[in-house]
């Protein structure tokens, strides 16, 4: 057994300073440290995918980022361990606790996930190590974790057992808490709605390659948006369906400097519904979150969402967003970006029409070397 504070102080002198995850009895004493120490940033997220997507945002940012979860929630970050980090090359460390190991009582809901989690790892080709249980081996097994990470430049797993860490109270409340109501506006006309294209136009407009960085979600947003105006402080999500979002969050939090604007669409936000709280709570006001609503999953053949009975922006607004606009003009776009005096992280949810430029192109590199690019742009490195 070892005391959070060895890991903990250990991974911080290894460059460690951003956390994210939801907890797991075993992860407890782990963090209720992190919380504790104000030195250290802690995002609590509603979903483990989630929870690694931000966390994979901070590292593109510059920090090195470590994600906590219990191994019954591993299956919620598949998607973003496969088709996020892998495939962008992303280095992040994972820290997953061994509920249901073989050999130990546990709840009958672990049985299974307990003795497949290692194998799961392995199939996403993903090292892993047992997390270290003597403190004199921290130092070791951290130096293979970060030697791993930047030679591969992907995540690094530790499986971390019952017993593990030492007791460690929690002394405060990590939790910002939004006192004031935000603003809410619309602007409905109930005409024609703008295209896709129009409004990725305009919002180029809006985010010049200095300063700004655009995340466009995974489909025809991303592909079109190369499309309109392909730049250097652009990325273009491929995979990990509504993952943009949390990436966008963790980005933000670690570059203040930058405007971070992140283009979800509807039928994205609608299945990582949950981040909307946790980006209202941690967003700062360098973070603009944009819904374009078509009301259909349109890469796919248009089939419909259940979008045109959601009010993105009065569920943006009560989860603690300081600005959530509304409509179905271009007025959206430009009352987004002029609203100024806000704390926290803004939301507009623009209707769009369904369809897409002919002939749409993919991006002729690979999302990690669009990434790498992004990340020049910004002055960053991992």
């Amino acid at each position: 057994m070892i005391e959070a504070s060895a890991f903990v102080e250990a991974a911080r002198r290894a460059g460690f300073t951003r956390y994210t995850g939801v907890p797991c009895s075993f992860l407890t004493p782990f963090i209720n440290y992190v919380i504790n120490n104000t030195a250290l940033n802690y995002v609590s997220s509603a979903n483990e995918g989630d929870a690694l997507a931000t966390a994979a945002g901070a590292a593109i940012g510059g920090e090195r980022s470590i994600v906590m979860m219990q191994n019954s929630g591993l299956g919620n970050a598949v998607s973003p361990l496969t088709s996020l980090a892998w495939v962008f090359r992303i280095p992040l460390l994972m820290i997953c606790t061994h509920r249901g190991e073989p050999g130990l009582k546990d709840e009958p809901q672990h049985e299974l996930m307990g003795r497949i989690t290692g194998e799961l790892l392995d199939t996403m080709e993903m090292p892993w190590e047992v997390f270290p249980q003597d403190e004199a081996d921290i130092d070791a097994a951290l130096a293979r974790a970060t030697q791993y990470m930047q030679a591969e430049q992907r995540p690094y797993g530790f499986l971390m057992r019952k017993g593990t860490v030492a007791k460690h109270d929690l002394q405060r409340d990590p939790v910002p808490v939004r006192e004031d109501n935000g603003i809410r506006r619309s602007h409905w006309q109930r005409q024609s709605r703008p295209t896709r294209r129009d409004v990725l136009e305009q919002i180029c407009q809006h985010s010049p390659e200095q300063g700004s960085v655009i995340i466009a979600t995974t489909g025809f947003t991303g592909r079109e948006l190369y499309a309109v105006c392909d730049r250097p402080n652009q990325l273009y999500m491929v995979g990990s369906m509504g993952c943009a979002s949390s990436l966008a969050l963790g980005l933000a939090l670690a570059r203040p400097d930058l405007r971070v604007i992140v283009v979800d669409g509807d039928g994205a936000a609608l299945m990582r519904m949950g981040n909307l709280a946790t980006l209202g709570v941690y967003g700062g006001s360098n973070l603009y979150h944009i819904v374009l609503d078509n009301e259909a999953h349109d890469s796919t053949g248009a089939q419909a969402t259940v979008a045109a009975s959601i009010r993105f922006a009065d569920i943006a607004s009560a989860c603690g967003y300081s600005l959530a606009i509304d409509g179905d003009s271009m007025e959206v776009i430009d009352d987004l970006f002029a609203t100024t005096g806000t704390s926290g992280a803004r939301f507009a949810h623009l209707k769009i029409r369904i369809g897409t430029l002919p002939d749409l192109p993919r991006p002729a590199v690979t999302p990690a070397a669009i990434l790498r690019r992004l990340m020049q742009q910004i002055g960053a490195t991992f």
